[in-house]
């Protein structure tokens, strides 16, 4: 249907509140509130509410509507001489809410459904004539605006977004067109009013915003109302209201939501009943001396990997200046070896990212030493060769090595290449792997025992663990329940002489203290372990229980070893070179009755079933070539524990991020355990 175009000599005012209904609304909310805080007056002061989860409201506010874009051709009946470009306007915004958020809860949701003007007045025009031309609108719409609602520091302060749906209310417009200043005795020609065709029923867009709880009750109140202040951004996208022409909307909107909800009654009896379910108990271990440590023997792996497109030499690997190589010696690199691989990871990594300081340390030492860096690059012999040459320079600066005794090369693949021909699974892992620059040298001092050409291993550094305390040594504290009864909890420890320690707050169910925190300097002590919890109304609970407490201290005595073999990529049978190590430096330093512990690792590369079976033959090829050797010297006293991990990663001795880290679990651990 056409929309009919009406000529009348006064343009129509839109619709606004009037000053009375205004005062009226403001009058009755008045009453109401007063009338609620008379009410819970009367109730008894010592009762209590919880915060509401569901709340009911209103919001009313204002729309501060930017138009961009242009129009002209109004509608079949009438197109304005002129077109019509930027505007502005403000339009009423009010609509009742619905609103969930459980007080424990960082997150809501938030419905809001009512009317939403979008109403404005484009930038006056002239006309051929030099007569202003104005056009104005009365845009509105009802919106439905469902919302997700989030606090991020648990305050009353939050944000929110969502989608916007708009159904078109009014689509009508106003066109005047003024008198040229020249002529001012012209009379003003008569507006033009009608409706504006081709206008979108639906309109689908979007809003973001922020807001700020006002409590207006406290918790005496079991109706507690909020208010909310409150602004959001609705941009153009999707909001162009026809479907012709450029026209679009950008809307602010600045307002404010009365919101009220019901809290439930906290009872003392949940006091009584926090204090039924929280169990709190201690476990404080007897941290007896002995534990076995074990002195690793680390193979210092001689691949140095570059990133992709680069020839630098990778910020992974530690890099000194001058004055630091004069405090560096390969005998300080002393890290912890804990039982947990995981950890093992992050602290013999330290080792092998300082292979250029190591081998730097080792050349300053051995000063008729000669190593050849020789560079593998996808990208040819020349970006291969600028790789060995940026380690070269910095063995020269830092190190001051004469530069005759490093001889650089580049090549195309390394000697022994991840990537073989016709493969085409996890290409992308092979080539990170290939990409490198392998330390050879015919040196022995640099060299791991028995070892010569140009692949040998570079001589491994033996790592003399340091002892912490272990978090099994730590005093734990259980307070089962107290996630869900107690907002908080501390604990208050009193020794024999009476002096009091105190520790927290904590929210969490068990906590771990070191015994050092609690004893100091004394090897051990008894104490009385008070638990103060605060629930979540604000009643304190109280639990006690008595505790012994023992330091933790070292093992006095090494009585272990550890010895890794690296793999090449897909290989399950150790080189000449390792078997030879393995014959005549590892067994016979195998104790009467040890026990060893051999346990088999690969990368993540290639299928799960694959790998496992990979790393337990890995595993019984190290176990061989030892047994044969204890074979050859008549012994049988040595019992044997065989594990194939595949690449298992909660037992992989590193992780798998880069290729220096899948090299390194290639391979196969032996520890060796004397008997107690």
């Amino acid at each position: 249907m056409k929309s009919e175009t009406i000529y009348t000599e006064k343009p129509c005012t839109p619709w606004s509140p009037s000053p009375l209904a205004i005062k009226s609304i403001g009058i009755v909310a008045l009453a109401w509130l007063s009338l609620q805080t008379t009410v819970h007056a009367q109730e008894t002061i010592e009762v209590k509410y919880a915060k509401p989860s569901w709340y009911f409201g209103a919001a009313a506010g204002a729309n501060f509507n930017f138009y961009r874009g242009s129009t002209q051709q109004m509608n079949e009946s009438f197109r304005s001489p002129k077109t019509f470009h930027d505007g502005f306007g403000a339009g009423l915004f009010i609509a009742p809410l619905l609103e969930y958020r459980p007080a424990d809860s960082r997150w809501g949701v938030m419905l809001q459904a009512g009317y939403d003007s979008r109403k404005g007045e484009f930038d006056q025009v002239l006309t051929a004539c030099d007569c202003p031309a104005d056009l104005s609108t009365n845009l509105s719409y009802i919106t439905v605006e469902p919302s997700l609602r989030f606090a991020p520091f648990k305050s009353n302060f939050y944000v929110y977004g969502g989608p916007r749906l708009a159904f078109n209310l009014d689509k009508s417009f106003t066109y005047q067109l003024g008198v040229n200043p020249a002529f001012p005795e012209q009379e003003a020609n008569a507006a033009v009013k009608g409706d504006f065709d081709n206008i979108e029923k639906t309109i689908i867009s979007m809003q973001i915003g922020a807001g700020y709880d006002i409590p207006l009750s406290t918790a005496a109140n079991k109706t507690q109302f909020v208010l909310s202040p409150f602004v959001s951004f609705q941009p153009y996208f999707g909001q162009n209201p026809r479907s012709t022409e450029t026209w679009n909307n950008t809307t602010v909107r600045a307002g404010m939501a009365l919101k009220f909800g019901q809290g439930k009654n906290i009872q003392e009896a949940t006091d009584i009943k926090a204090d039924k379910e929280v169990s709190f108990s201690v476990d404080s271990p007897t941290n007896l001396p002995g534990e076995s440590r074990l002195t690793e023997i680390f193979p210092l792996r001689n691949y140095v990997y570059f990133n992709t497109g680069s020839n630098e030499i990778s910020n992974r690997y530690v890099l000194l200046n001058k004055d630091q190589v004069k405090d560096f010696k390969e005998d300080q690199l002393e890290v912890y070896a804990p039982k947990n691989l995981s950890d093992r990871s992050k602290r013999q990594m330290t080792v092998y990212y300082n292979i250029l300081n190591i081998l730097g340390d080792r050349m300053q030492k051995n000063p008729n030493a000669t190593i050849t860096l020789v560079g593998s690059s996808e990208q040819g012999p020349a970006d291969g060769l600028a790789m060995s040459e940026s380690i070269k320079t910095y063995l020269v600066d830092v190190f001051a090595i004469n530069p005759s005794r490093i001889s650089t090369k580049g090549q195309t693949k390394p000697n022994i290449p991840g990537e073989q021909p016709g493969a085409t699974l996890e290409l992308e892992l092979l080539r990170e792997g290939d990409r490198r620059v392998s330390i050879e040298s015919t040196s022995p001092d640099l060299l791991m025992e028995f070892q010569s050409g140009a692949d040998a291993q570079l001589k491994p550094v033996k790592i003399v663990p340091l002892q912490e305390a272990p978090a099994s040594s730590y005093v734990t504290f259980n307070n089962k329940g107290a996630g869900e009864a107690l907002s908080t909890w501390s604990l208050q420890m009193t020794d024999e002489q009476g002096k009091t320690q105190s520790f927290g707050p904590y929210t969490e169910e068990e906590v771990s203290i070191p015994g050092k925190a609690i004893l100091g300097s004394r090897a051990e002590g008894d104490f009385k372990v008070k638990m103060i919890g605060q629930t979540k109304s604000g009643a304190i609970v109280e639990q006690e229980a008595p505790v012994h407490v023992v330091l933790w201290t070292p093992a006095k005595t090494e009585e272990g070893l550890r010895y890794s073999i690296i793999y090449e990529f897909n290989k399950s049978t150790a080189i000449a070179i390792y078997e030879k190590y393995l014959t005549d430096v590892i067994a016979p330093k195998i104790p009467v009755g040890a026990t060893v512990i051999v346990h088999g690792h690969t990368d993540v590369i290639g299928g799960e079933d694959h790998n496992r079976d990979l790393s337990l033959a890995r595993a019984n090829d190290v176990k061989n070539i030892i047994q044969g050797a204890l074979s050859k010297a008549n012994r049988k006293d040595v019992k044997f524990e065989i594990n194939g991990f595949g690449e298992d990663e909660n037992k992989a001795p590193f992780e798998n991020k880069t290729p220096e880290e899948r090299s390194y679990n290639r391979t196969v651990i032996i520890d060796i355990v004397a008997a107690k």
